[in-house]
């Protein structure tokens, strides 16, 4: 994709803000300041020179500030011939509910316009409604957080609907068993998929008949980008797809060191264990709310939840769920917690009125750790069974 192209492409999202030579493209419904340039004369001379890393994507807003990803032309066409080869895809057509701020709604546009595709921007409310777009012939597309699977799935027409795409993408949070065995029996071509806005999205996919063959991985890397698991865990990304720091810094290396950890297994598939910072020591163990939050779905008490760690002067950090408040019945904490270790059980279960969730299903961690610690203002105590609270 030529940069004329893609700055059209940029423009017409209607969330775009051009300043010094640069598209920052955000969320208008946030009042997010833009950075300023901050480049010195060395920096800024080489920029001009090179000319790259034009496009500002926002991230991190749901673990604490946002920043501005740098990203242009080349990054994002690497991305676009990766996820083409992998999945064998030479045009794209997406049905795209995702807000082109997001870099999943972004690449949905950007791979369309380059492979001569067609993109189709339909409401999520209108298609969590029941109401689907009637699609026109070829190999069609979709991304979706799991939240927005597991909505749909209750609806039968709309499963139907999903049966008949190419591929669905599921991405931006870990997808519990419950919900990929239900989206397996009812043979939806599921990709689980993983990257992030430095990378120009996913870097990391299963294909659908690895899924529907029983796989639960994120799938191999993209012929476009290489992953690795350094000597803490971590994962790290190397590829062209990879960006160019943050705005306003300058970086030529082409490798990223994410915050999530991770393993390779046998056959190269990438198995994302949730983040580093996101990890809970508890009483000098770990506990990842990833594999707490899967255990408490399973029960089948909640229909949603989020678990975090905050300061105890006990523990070190304490193990709080948290889940709205608009839950049509009280669950039985005793159930929930019956598949955890002892170390691994909420310490405090908090119902929250305003769940944080944003528009691309992710919860925002920051502000429920805030909130927590702010105490009853804030949060409603759940009433649990005597001695649940201080189980070890």
């Amino acid at each position: 994709m030529e940069r004329a192209e893609l700055r059209a492409l940029v423009r017409a999202t209607g969330c775009a803000e051009e300043r010094d030579g640069f598209f920052f493209l955000r969320d208008p419904q946030r009042n997010t300041p833009l950075p300023t340039r901050g480049l010195d004369s060395t920096v800024e001379t080489r920029e001009s020179d090179v000319a790259s890393g034009w496009l500002c994507l926002g991230t991190g807003g749901t673990s604490g500030g946002v920043k501005f990803a740098r990203h242009d032309e080349r990054t994002l066409s690497a991305a676009v011939a990766g996820f083409c080869a992998h999945f064998q895809i030479e045009r794209v057509n997406a049905v795209d509910v995702l807000p082109a701020f997001h870099v999943s709604g972004l690449m949905a546009r950007v791979r369309c316009a380059a492979t001569g595709g067609e993109h189709l921007a339909w409401a999520w409310k209108r298609l969590e409604a029941g109401d689907a777009p009637v699609l026109p012939g070829g190999a069609w597309v979709i991304s979706l957080v799991p939240t927005q699977l597991q909505r749909l799935m209750q609806l039968p027409a709309v499963v139907a609907w999903l049966r008949g795409f190419r591929v669905i993408f599921v991405g931006g949070g870990p997808v519990w068993p419950e919900l990929a065995d239900a989206a397996a029996r009812a043979e939806l071509p599921i990709s689980l998929s993983y990257g992030m806005t430095e990378t120009a999205a996913m870097v990391a996919a299963l294909r659908p008949e690895e899924f529907l063959a029983g796989q639960l991985t994120c799938g191999a890397a993209l012929p476009h980008a290489r992953l690795a698991i350094d000597k803490e865990g971590v994962v790290r990304v190397a590829g062209d797809s990879v960006f160019h720091g943050y705005h306003p810094e300058w970086r030529d290396t082409r490798e990223f060191v994410t915050e999530d950890l991770g393993t390779i297994d046998a056959r190269g598939h990438l198995c994302v264990q949730g983040r580093r910072d996101a990890v809970i020591i508890t009483g000098g163990k770990k506990v990842h709310p990833a594999d707490v939050e899967a255990a408490l779905r399973a029960s089948g008490e909640f229909e949603d939840v989020a678990v975090v760690g905050v300061p105890d002067a006990e523990w070190g950090e304490a193990v709080v769920a948290c889940y709205p408040a608009t839950t049509a019945r009280t669950p039985s904490l005793a159930r929930a917690i019956a598949a955890l270790a002892p170390h691994q059980r909420p310490k405090r279960w908090v119902a929250l009125a305003d769940w944080p969730r944003n528009a691309q299903g992710k919860v925002n961690r920051a502000q429920l750790c805030a909130a927590v610690i702010a105490g009853p203002i804030a949060f409603a105590a759940s009433a649990a069974p005597r001695g649940l609270s201080s189980m070890r």
